[in-house]
């Protein structure tokens, strides 16, 4: 609530000064997030403006090339990547996730009367992983040829 001074009187009830005034305090909250999200809009908008205004306009031929690393480009833009890596990848996020998961059930599992349902459900949860894994161990996905 705001602070009054000695000839304001405290409102009491469901009075229309009071309903006034916890809705003025309720707006001023918000007003500082608009007011922040605001600042944040023209800021950036600022920065990108004057990026635009300052730089240099030079266009040449060789940076309408497409760029590979520093290598000249050869051949078609068009590349073929294995399957694999992307196999990699999603086992990879598969077990940080896991892992993500398994911290907080340690400090649940800690709690008193959580115990043997929490333990019961991270066995599951790692089973449906165990399985996964298995899965593509037998598939072949895990062997680097």
């Amino acid at each position: 609530m705001r602070e009054r001074g000695p000839d304001v009187p405290e409102p009491t009830g469901s009075s229309p000064l009071r309903s006034q005034l916890l809705a003025a305090d309720y707006f001023d909250s918000y007003s500082v997030v608009g007011l922040l999200a605001v600042v944040g809009v023209l800021f950036v908008a600022v920065a990108f403006g004057a990026g635009k205004l300052l730089r240099p306009v030079v266009p040449t031929q060789e940076k309408f090339l497409t760029y590979e690393c520093g290598v000249d480009p050869v051949g078609e833009g068009w590349a073929h990547t294995q399957v694999r890596y992307y196999v990699y990848s999603f086992l990879y996020v598969i077990f940080a996730v896991d892992s993500i998961f398994l911290f907080p059930w340690a400090t649940v599992f800690a709690a008193s009367g959580y115990g043997w349902a929490t333990l019961v459900e991270m066995f599951i949860f790692l089973g449906f992983l165990t399985i996964g894994l298995l899965y593509a161990w037998k598939k072949g996905v895990l062997t680097w040829t």
